[in-house]
């Protein structure tokens, strides 16, 4: 595990503190966590890019026509106003 410093405002350390202790963690989970939310988020964008380019239409829609023609049960209907029923 790496150990890193941090300078930090005093306004945003006061902040942190308050939402970690809101949340029951400590300060050390709070940032780590966020991190790891920020690295998921930027990180999601080139997963699917790269998935995009190893995609392939013709290939989709191959997979796509073996999917019969049948109406959905009814469960699996929309609505009228679009939405699915509960």
């Amino acid at each position: 595990m790496g150990t890193l410093s941090l300078r930090l405002s005093n306004s945003l350390h006061d902040q942190l503190r308050q939402l970690a202790q809101k949340e029951g963690l400590s300060i050390n989970q709070l940032i780590a966590t966020a991190a790891a939310e920020k690295l998921s988020a930027l990180t999601t964008a080139e997963y699917f890019e790269e998935r995009a380019r190893r995609g392939s239409r013709e290939r989709f829609e191959a997979v796509l026509a073996k999917v019969p023609d049948v109406p959905p049960p009814d469960h699996d209907r929309l609505s009228e106003a679009g939405a699915t029923e509960e």
